[in-house]
């Protein structure tokens, strides 16, 4: 299983937000999506930054509510781990584990196309599992 058969499967949809924007109105955006992180857009590149709500957390913890005030191109991760449609389930969950983040933009072609997060990466290796457990089950059942 790789990028693209998960993409293919729960959409390539990516919730962006300009650099200029306020803290605010990124954990806004985090909050009425239900999502975890924002991929920061500034027009030049297909990946500026991310976001994520540890970012905001950190943002705050530093300088207060006047955090929110202030521009997404402060808090954000600029220097973005990326991923291309090939890369395996098992390169992706050994790059978050090692890395230590939740979500991977997916770049093609210099565009972005998707975006993985690590909620994505289990279910599909939970999926697996399932599936191999089954045909084990089967294959005794039938022995």
């Amino acid at each position: 299983m790789n990028v693209d058969q998960i993409l293919s499967m729960k959409g390539r949809s990516v919730v962006s937000i300009d650099a200029s924007h306020s803290l605010s109105e990124a954990a806004r955006l985090l909050s009425e999506r239900r999502i975890g992180a924002v991929v920061v857009v500034d027009g030049r590149q297909p990946v500026a930054g991310i976001l994520s709500e540890r970012d905001i957390v950190k943002a705050i913890a530093a300088s207060g509510a006047r955090a929110l005030d202030e521009p997404v191109s402060r808090f954000m991760t600029m220097e973005v781990v990326t991923c291309t449609g090939r890369h395996s389930i098992n390169e992706l969950m050994e790059l978050m584990t090692q890395r230590k983040f939740r979500h991977v933009p997916v770049v093609d072609g210099g565009q972005l196309v998707g975006i993985i997060s690590i909620g994505d990466v289990v279910k599909q290796r939970v999926e697996e599992v399932e599936a191999e457990t089954q045909a084990i089950k089967e294959y005794i059942a039938t022995a």
